[in-house]
């Protein structure tokens, strides 16, 4: 239903409505192997449709094949990965 992409050239994933972002998540790269997720945000018109974890689910997947880990500052994925015990192994400790 709602396809996530990952956009690398401006280090977020996003997932669009036609023209329209109605979801994005950015990262800063700390190191290689190191990401931080620093903003998460969805257009109020697409709140409560889950949007958010697609996001989070997405970024974990992509982490995972490349070996990297995760250091969630911003609120939204910091609560998913508190909630969400099976994310930690990309969690950086």
């Amino acid at each position: 239903m709602h396809n996530v992409v990952h956009d690398k050239d401006n280090k977020r994933f996003l997932i669009r409505d036609q023209d329209s972002i109605a979801a994005e998540m950015t990262y800063v790269t700390s190191t290689a192997s190191l990401y931080i997720i620093d903003h998460t945000f969805v257009n109020t018109a697409y709140r409560g449709q889950g949007l958010g974890d697609l996001l989070v689910e997405a970024m974990v997947e992509y982490v995972r094949e490349k070996g990297i880990k995760i250091l969630p500052l911003c609120p939204f994925a910091k609560g998913r990965f508190q909630q969400r015990a099976e994310l930690g192994d990309v969690l950086h400790q």
